[in-house]
């Protein structure tokens, strides 16, 4: 029977964390921001997909991984780019989000740290 649970853990819990995780490591990629250096372009096409298009992920990707919400009170009231910025490029301490440093160009990871940061992107 342990051998069961351990089997139904990787495939109800742990497969969709990873499938997620590897979603968003293709996601990361330069191309799929098609080397633009506009942050509200960057963000729909790399962001989106985990923290949802107008910053507010969806309550099935908070249950699975715990993506944070952009647009929380929290958040919005010590965001800086330079937080930001961090944690594109060192990506989550629980490795959940991943580093896009390297994958994404300085110039890129600037533009959609300023963006997310910006008073705009909560309006959206």
């Amino acid at each position: 029977m342990a051998a069961e649970d351990s089997t139904w853990h990787i495939v109800t819990v742990k497969l969709p964390i990873m499938l997620v995780f590897l979603a968003a490591l293709g996601a990361c990629e330069q191309k799929r921001a098609g080397g633009s250096v506009d942050g509200a372009q960057i963000y729909s096409s790399v962001c989106a997909a985990c923290h949802g298009p107008k910053g507010k992920p969806d309550a099935a990707m908070v249950a699975r991984i715990n993506v944070r919400d952009l647009t929380s009170p929290e958040l919005r009231s010590r965001v800086t780019s330079d937080l930001v910025e961090k944690q594109v490029r060192k990506g989550s301490d629980n490795k959940l989000m991943p580093s896009f440093e390297g994958a994404l160009t300085d110039e890129q990871i600037k533009a959609v740290s300023a963006y997310v940061a910006s008073p705009e992107f909560s309006k959206q």
